[in-house]
């Protein structure tokens, strides 16, 4: 079964840390895929039913980010996270990383669902999906 976005976007602030800094003055590169991993699982977290969050866990399967500009210590950054499609086990993210009107990285990413105990493959039920695509057009 695939769902096709009706999702809300999700926002997650993003804290930047000294550490985060790199010798070039700016954050490192390496650094937005924490972002991006951290703003994932939060959505989760935050949409999906709790019995689903204890029984489910998310492991990224592909991350293809496109670098705009740099982001600095004291820069106010904000994760946008949009569910773009459920397939079977998979999901598929688009975030985009902003300090105000300004884009710095794009990301496009495809994760897979796990179960908890398992460690195997798990779909998600249908009632769990539903809860990140309000009004959702089905099909199989």
């Amino acid at each position: 079964m695939q769902h096709v976005s009706t999702a809300l976007p999700h926002t997650y602030a993003i804290g930047i840390e000294p550490a985060d800094i790199d010798f070039m003055g700016h954050v490192n590169n390496a650094n937005y895929l924490k972002w991006v991993q951290a703003a994932v699982i939060d959505h989760w977290q935050r949409l999906a039913p709790a019995e689903a969050v204890a029984g489910h866990l998310w492991v990224a399967l592909k991350h293809e980010i496109t670098y705009r500009k740099p982001a600095f210590l004291d820069d106010d950054v904000i994760a946008t996270v949009l569910l773009e499609k459920v397939q079977g086990a998979r999901a598929f993210y688009e975030t985009i990383i902003k300090r105000g009107e300004d884009v710095l990285a794009e990301v496009k990413s495809s994760w897979c669902c796990l179960d908890a105990e398992t460690l195997r493959p798990s779909r998600l039920a249908n009632s769990v999906v539903e809860h990140f695509f309000p009004k959702a057009d089905l099909r199989d």
